[in-house]
């Protein structure tokens, strides 16, 4: 089972996802940080295979934290999740800086789950 952290300020939105990843029985979510410091202490201490990262967070965002993690470990995948629909400068941002898929809200399982297994 791959394990991955939630990176997410929004609870409701963290819980959604989480209930797709966990209940698909392929993941086990380790974690759930409210902005990108936490996720950098949280991919220390749990040491996940996967990310998923929402872009925009108080205190540090996920473009900035995502820069950080993919420094930091080579081998972590980071998602970004984005309510932008995936387009735009940070889109590209986000790929040029080690991210390897955005998921967008919201959520559909299906969706979430092919971004995950083609990591």
């Amino acid at each position: 089972m791959k394990k991955v952290l939630i990176v997410d300020d929004s609870i409701s939105v963290a819980r959604q996802l989480q209930k797709i990843i966990a209940g698909s029985g392929a993941y086990e979510v380790v974690g759930h940080a409210k902005n990108g410091a936490e996720a950098i202490k949280m991919n220390q201490a749990e040491d996940p295979e996967i990310i998923c990262m929402d872009m925009n967070m108080p205190v540090m965002d996920g473009l900035t934290a995502l820069r950080t993690i993919s420094v930091m470990d080579k081998e972590v995948k980071v998602v970004m999740v984005t309510s932008l629909g995936g387009v735009g400068d940070k889109f590209t941002e986000a790929l040029k800086n080690g991210a390897k898929n955005v998921i967008s809200k919201p959520f559909e399982a299906g969706k979430v789950l092919d971004i995950l297994g083609a990591l």
